[in-house]
């Protein structure tokens, strides 16, 4: 009996590892191989080139962060408020999911092709926002820069270093949402039955 070949999705998933612990110039054919414990000669059974593999990384990252993401939530009880907040865990919480992403970034810095796609997963993700926000904010102007900080605040927070005196970093990302997913000053709450 002959050898099992490794599947194409084992591949994927090396690819996607090296690229969020090394990015872009990690994910090597014979690196991989050598990662899978296999030889390079399965790799080429399923992908014409790196290049292939690494469009294949790119569908796979978009369709579990954005896709499956919204399939999730869609499924999920709750208001509209708290399935954008659960999009954003399950986006930007994950371990796994976010160094893909924030490497992604990463390479989009270098390659106008993995920009074009990271614009199109920022665009989806922004109109997810607008149209929660819309849900408690009529001002288009205010749901956008609401939008704005809420998408800014779950990729940057990431990145600062500060320290928030008396408060640990989660207290203080918690109330930054408070503000952003909170009603305008004067907003009527259409869920308070005293408000009609």
């Amino acid at each position: 009996m002959g050898r099992l070949r490794t599947p194409r999705g084992t591949w994927i998933e090396e690819g996607l590892r090296a690229l969020a612990t090394g990015g872009v110039d990690a994910v090597r054919v014979e690196a991989l191989a050598k990662e899978l414990g296999v030889t390079r000669g399965g790799f080429y059974g399923y992908f014409a080139s790196r290049d292939a593999l690494l469009t294949e990384m790119l569908d796979a990252w978009e369709r579990e962060s954005v896709d499956d993401v919204l399939d999730r939530i869609e499924h999920e009880s709750g208001d509209v408020l708290d399935k954008v907040r659960l999009a954003g865990r399950l986006t930007f919480s994950s371990d796994r999911l976010l160094s893909i992403d924030l490497a992604v970034r990463d390479w989009a810095r270098r390659d106008e092709a993995v920009a074009d796609r990271l614009r199109r997963v920022d665009n989806r993700r922004m109109q997810l926002l607008r149209d929660a926000l819309s849900t408690v904010c009529t001002d288009p102007d205010e749901v956008e820069a609401r939008s704005l900080l809420a998408f800014c605040m779950a990729i940057g927070s990431h990145f600062l270093a500060a320290d928030h005196p008396g408060r640990t970093h989660a207290q203080v990302r918690a109330r930054a949402g408070e503000f952003v997913f909170g009603r305008s000053p004067g907003q009527v709450d259409p869920t308070d039955p005293s408000a009609s």
